[in-house]
């Protein structure tokens, strides 16, 4: 179903600018065609488990840390971090730094999550630098998702929404909790800020384990991981990421004549089919593909499969 593990051949870390460095791997055929792995969270940092859906005899695959997460440098974990220099358009200016440092002149790109909003977006602004699109989980990080992860969801799971909400302030309990949260992360005591990263990745939990195939990921129970994922996912969530509420979809006529496929969980109470749907309306190329049992995990196998089926497919296009 999947591919072996794979060890990286190459790696490194690149200068990108505003004192930032980025970890990059590369692992399969150092001579195939690119694939871009674009991470989701934001903020989660690569896996090499996500390698294993592509043909390690036909793809070069590019994998890298978005800023202040996983190798990059430096990391979002440490107090005094300075978070200006982190944002979405910052990170479609990376890929292309990196891009042009590896010597690719075109490439597949795959996103999962967040990582689906990133990759759009890179699209959007250079097309003629993307040979086709693979986004899972489909996201645009639009208001509208990010309210229904971080309220409207709660109708789901009530004893973990009411845990979410007693862990701020009483008087921000029925306000904005991304930015409650936003400032509980920010706060100097590291007691105070770890508790907060640790509550808001157990209401993350709640809406992954509600399917009985899924894991928690073992880098959950690092103080020094939730700690930088949820300052990051908090600093991208309450500036909107940067993005007007239909950025994505009103720039859609840029990608004409990219091969794109959707695959997307009917299951996915983090990224509702919804969302998936419309930006097929808007893109009617696209192919969206729906997995009747899927949720937003990738490790279940009819995602799995769904995902390497197309990865597959898009061998013979032979476009590099």
């Amino acid at each position: 179903m999947l591919y072996p593990d794979l060890v990286s051949y190459d790696e490194g870390l690149l200068d990108v600018g505003d004192g930032q460095r980025i970890f990059w791997t590369q692992s399969g055929n150092p001579d195939g065609v690119p694939v871009l792995i674009l991470h989701g969270g934001p903020g989660s940092g690569s896996s090499s488990s996500a390698r294993r859906y592509f043909d390690p005899q036909h793809y070069r695959i590019i994998q890298f840390d978005q800023r202040g997460c996983g190798n990059s440098l430096p990391h979002a974990s440490e107090p005094e971090i300075d978070m200006s220099a982190n944002t979405t358009w910052h990170t479609v200016a990376d890929i292309e730094q990196l891009r042009l440092f590896l010597g690719v002149e075109r490439w597949h790109v795959f996103g999962n999550s967040w990582g689906c909003t990133l990759a759009l977006l890179y699209a959007e602004t250079h097309p003629d630098r993307v040979s086709s699109l693979l986004v899972v989980g489909v996201t645009m990080t639009r208001q509208s998702e990010i309210d229904w992860l971080y309220r409207g969801l709660g109708r789901f799971f009530p004893e973990e929404w009411a845990r979410f909400r007693a862990a701020v302030p009483v008087q921000d309990r029925d306000g904005d909790l991304v930015e409650a949260y936003y400032r509980l992360l920010r706060n100097p005591d590291s007691a105070v800020y770890i508790k907060a990263a640790k509550d808001w990745h157990e209401w993350e939990a709640a809406s992954i384990v509600v399917d009985p195939r899924s894991t928690m990921p073992m880098r959950w129970s690092d103080p020094r991981y939730v700690t930088a994922r949820a300052r990051i996912i908090t600093h991208y969530f309450h500036h909107l990421a940067w993005l007007e509420e239909q950025q994505i979809l009103r720039d859609i006529k840029r990608l004409a004549g990219i091969p794109c496929t959707m695959i997307q969980g009917r299951l996915d109470l983090e990224a509702p089919v919804i969302t998936a749907w419309e930006l097929s309306q808007a893109w009617p190329e696209a192919k969206l593909v729906i997995v009747p049992s899927g949720a937003h995990s990738l490790a279940t196998s009819d995602m799995a499969i769904a995902i390497v089926g197309v990865t597959d497919a898009l061998r013979t296009l032979n476009q590099r």
